[in-house]
């Protein structure tokens, strides 16, 4: 199986960036291949395609399962086990942010809260207990807000951005204008400093 030099591209970007989604460069190729191909891929196919042991086809599937981004599939007469993206690009976006959410959000929530019901020893403590709050806090309003996102399907979550970009748009125009009338006043004060100068 060999890939065109568009989707070769394609792959050998989403493996460099796999590690900031959560996972090895390999996995993310894996991934990137499932995500753009029309076609379920068995494991043969994929070590051929990308290059890689079976090993590490196997061990990147295992995790690709446990994010629950691809889907099993079997064909007639076939004991191979063939793999899919498990569903849309909005579907799949929402599961990396599911998960992520459940690895690294979450536990971070549970410990600040254990934390925060230790009572402080003195001042010091008392102080560090404040800025923990303000972190949980902040982080509490996050996993809201991620949940309510989470529960959104993917033409209501469309709209949400298309409206993130319009309010982003909005408060650039704000901060123009306001700069524009710091500029202006700034020009007035000073011109009639000037003339007053001018006049004794």
């Amino acid at each position: 199986m060999k890939l065109s030099n568009q989707a070769q591209a394609f792959v050998l970007h989403f493996g460099e960036m796999g590690s900031r989604w959560g996972f090895n460069r390999t996995v993310g190729q894996m991934f990137a291949l499932l995500t753009i191909h029309s076609e379920p891929l068995n494991a043969d196919q994929l070590a051929e395609a990308l290059k890689i042991s079976r090993g590490n086809v196997s061990m990147g599937l295992k995790e690709l399962q446990a994010w629950r981004l691809i889907e099993l599939h079997h064909q007639p007469g076939d004991r191979k086990d063939y793999f899919t993206a498990a569903g849309s690009i909005w579907d799949l976006a929402r599961t990396v942010f599911e998960e992520r959410r459940k690895r690294e959000l979450d536990p971070t929530l549970t410990l600040l809260r254990q934390l925060l019901l230790t009572d402080p020893r003195d001042e010091q403590e008392a102080q560090a207990q404040e800025k923990i709050q303000e972190v949980y806090s902040l982080l509490e309003m996050l996993d809201q807000f991620a949940n309510t996102l989470s529960k959104l399907d993917h033409k209501d979550l469309h709209k949400l951005m298309k409206l993130g970009s319009g309010l982003n748009k909005l408060l650039d125009l704000k901060a123009g204008v306001k700069a524009k009338a710091t500029s202006k006043a700034t020009n007035t004060t000073t011109a009639k400093s000037t003339t007053g100068k001018k006049a004794k």
